[in-house]
């Protein structure tokens, strides 16, 4: 009897350990998809989750993700716990080489040890390793040169983790936690200073993200989200659209598809609870709530574009032949919603018409429960019809006018949004480098010539002397 107890005992310990390493891996699998780790680190052509090969787009070039699958030869199937917590909070790869701040590891430093755990867990045990060398990054000098991100780490990376706020309640610090680590949203929704660290005193205010803008996430209620209420927040965050305000596109759509539409309602509910307490920054080009411009009643195109004379004719025949059939010639949408309204739409009436451009450029495509929701695009090789630059420029112009702040928008902009969208200073400034370093050999050589000249006639003056 004793003996029977014993083994009883024995496996009921045994099945405890595993459930307990079975809830290690599930939290880990969640954690994972609330950092969205499967976007950028799993390639839209292969399929093979982890195991890199997407491009990511920055300004100073495409950043390629990593496989991060347990191969021991490709991936990081060697990572010890300590190697793994040091890639992801610090940005330092086991070989010492230093990661870009692509991998917003400057967020997941924030990561719990408990965390840093789970994820390292489920990495480990519960994804497939893929034995592929993924694409590498081949940034143009002098970004290519990974150790100079060890002084850009020492003055912009802080390495505290989250610390709760006892003042504040525990949905606020779900929510904190959430949102200034593990989904990073400051990575995208915050100005880049000039060496490309966030701007802390403005965060969330937005910012570029090359041909998209992520739009100004503070509580202010005019250029935020202010105006936006609580179950309106969450439904954006859980499907990426909202009647009468806005449909998610670019990096956001993905982040909806891969992340925030799989998320608990609980922590939806506490995300939208922190960011509700984020201070309001103003953006001074914005005059009224992205969502406020249109007004249906309007025959659209009646008004010139401000500051101009000329006439709408090209964009509003560019729009019934294109547009309208899904939007409505009023754009009104389509009844269902599935088409949405032109009007109170925040990517028509943002301030900038980046996003609006972006749209027609490089179409629609999300995912949530089941529903796809795809806008074809104006590129080429688009199975509409390829727009040039002056076609987007006039069929936007079109719209903004129709339906939002009534700017023009310019064939410069286009160009300029199909091509990445501006470039930030530094990498104006290192794309001066070789002519530069030319110029600096060339004075450096002159300058020698010039020196060994003066003495060499110092040296006749003296023999003649």
């Amino acid at each position: 009897m004793k003996t029977l107890l014993l083994i009883t005992m024995a496996l009921l310990g045994g099945l405890s350990q595993a459930v307990r390493a079975d809830d290690t891996v599930e939290r880990g699998r969640y954690l994972s998809v609330a950092a969205d780790c499967v976007a950028c680190h799993t390639s839209p052509k292969q399929g093979k989750p982890y195991a890199g090969g997407y491009a990511i787009a920055s300004p100073l070039g495409e950043i390629w993700a990593s496989n991060i699958t347990p191969s021991k030869s490709h991936g990081i199937g060697t990572y010890s716990e300590a190697d793994f917590a040091k890639a992801v909070r610090e940005g330092v790869r086991k070989d010492g080489a230093h990661l870009y701040p692509a991998m917003p590891y400057t967020s997941y430093a924030k990561l719990t040890d408990e965390d840093i755990h789970a994820l390292y867990v489920y990495f480990m045990q519960a994804v497939a390793p893929v034995d592929e060398e993924a694409h590498a990054t081949e940034l143009p000098f002098p970004f290519s040169v990974r150790s100079s991100m060890a002084v850009w780490n020492l003055l912009f990376l802080d390495k505290k983790p989250f610390q709760p706020d006892p003042a504040k309640g525990a949905q606020w610090n779900r929510g904190a936690y959430l949102v200034e680590g593990l989904a990073h949203c400051s990575s995208c929704h915050s100005p880049r200073g000039l060496m490309m660290q966030e701007v802390g005193g403005k965060a969330f205010a937005g910012g570029s993200l090359g041909d998209w803008y992520a739009p100004n996430i503070t509580s202010h209620p005019i250029s935020g989200i202010g105006g936006w209420t609580d179950d309106e927040l969450a439904q954006y965050l859980k499907t990426g659209r909202v009647a009468g305000k806005g449909q998610a596109g670019g990096g956001m759509a993905e982040a909806v598809t891969n992340s925030l539409s799989k998320l608990r309602d609980e922590d939806i509910r506490a995300i939208v609870t922190y960011l509700r307490t984020v201070p309001a920054v103003a953006d001074k080009d914005a005059t009224r709530a992205a969502f406020a411009w249109g007004d249906a009643s309007t025959t659209p195109g009646e008004q010139a574009v401000r500051g101009t004379d000329a006439p709408l004719a090209s964009g509003a025949v560019l729009y019934s032949g294109l547009c309208a059939s899904c939007h409505g010639s009023r754009g009104e949408g389509s009844q269902d919603g599935y088409y949405p309204s032109l009007v109170h739409n925040s990517t028509v009436g943002m301030a900038r018409p980046q996003n609006l451009v972006a749209t027609i450029i490089g179409g629609i495509d999300r995912e949530v429960d089941g529903e796809h929701v795809v806008m074809p695009h104006f590129s080429e090789g688009s199975f509409v019809q390829a727009l040039s630059d002056a076609d987007v420029a006039a069929v936007a112009s079109y719209v903004r006018t129709s339906f939002g702040p009534g700017d023009q928008v310019t064939e410069a902009q286009v160009a300029l949004i199909r091509d990445g969208g501006e470039k930030p200073l530094l990498a104006k400034i290192a794309r001066l480098w070789l002519p530069l370093l030319i110029l600096g050999l060339a004075a450096f050589i002159g300058g020698i010539l010039l020196l060994r000249r003066a003495w060499k006639k110092r040296t006749q003056r003296r023999a003649s002397a």
